[in-house]
């Protein structure tokens, strides 16, 4: 009897997509990210592959409460350049709260995704909003787990 290790095609990545919603209220920032970005990976299903996107869709609500502990509020700074001489910017975490506060947990699941075209269009399936609604009812999202 021969023995093959499984391989999804490619129209096998398409079957099977789910919709998961999360409450970020009171969460921590670095937990929930974690299993935010494994679920948009697909880790957590047998069907993994590395080199195919096999993950679900996860809507974030709530994401304006989310909970950074120690002293990030006021010293963690997130850094952008544009590339032109003097072009550094520097925005604080209590900063970008009060602008967008969804891009605090979008940069934390963009890096904990790959580095490459299927980690953008897996970061494409992330759908965050700041307050407790969403448009997305009618894919009748399930509750995602957090404490796998």
């Amino acid at each position: 009897m021969e023995r093959r290790t499984w391989s999804p095609k490619g129209f096998e990545a398409h079957l099977g997509k789910k919709w998961y919603v999360v409450d970020a209220e009171g969460k921590t920032l670095g937990r929930i990210a974690t299993i935010i970005a494994s679920t948009l990976r697909g880790k957590d299903k047998p069907t993994f592959a590395p080199h195919m996107d096999m993950g679900d869709f996860v809507v974030v609500v709530n994401a304006a409460k989310v909970v950074l502990t120690g002293k990030k509020e006021t010293q963690k700074v997130y850094y952008s350049h544009s590339n032109y001489p003097g072009g550094l910017r520097q925005r604080t975490v209590q900063q970008v709260r009060q602008s967008h506060p969804e891009r605090i947990l979008e940069s934390a699941v963009r890096g904990m995704l790959p580095r490459n075209s299927m980690g953008e269009k897996q970061l494409k399936k992330l759908k965050i909003y700041a307050g407790p609604t969403h448009p997305h009812l009618s894919q009748a999202p399930e509750p995602l787990e957090l404490g796998r």
